[in-house]
């Protein structure tokens, strides 16, 4: 599993676009995406959950983001993208020592 943030700016966002946004908006990693922004709705940040195959790296998972973000059909320019790949994070339990 990857985990995706795109940073960007809309650009030419219409009211029925500002609504969308804003229906769509949250914080949580979502395979459709998930929208923050600014007071304004200008500039954004979408978080997306992309789904890992065993051969899969970053470049896979940002085509995909990428391709979630573009089915909201919202005009945009991406800024900066950061991925994280899940499969890569240790989670250390309380308590237990080895």
């Amino acid at each position: 599993m990857f985990r995706v943030t795109i940073q960007g700016k809309f650009s030419g966002l219409d009211d029925a676009g500002r609504a969308a946004v804003l229906a769509t908006g949250g914080a949580a990693f979502t395979e459709a995406g998930t929208f923050t922004h600014d007071q304004s709705v200008s500039a954004f940040t979408f978080r997306c959950q992309v789904p890992a195959g065993p051969d899969d790296g970053e470049r896979e998972a940002t085509q995909a983001a990428v391709a979630a973000l573009e089915t909201h059909g919202h005009p945009h320019h991406v800024l900066r993208v950061a991925v994280t790949d899940m499969r890569d994070i240790k989670i250390r339990r309380k308590g237990r020592r080895g």
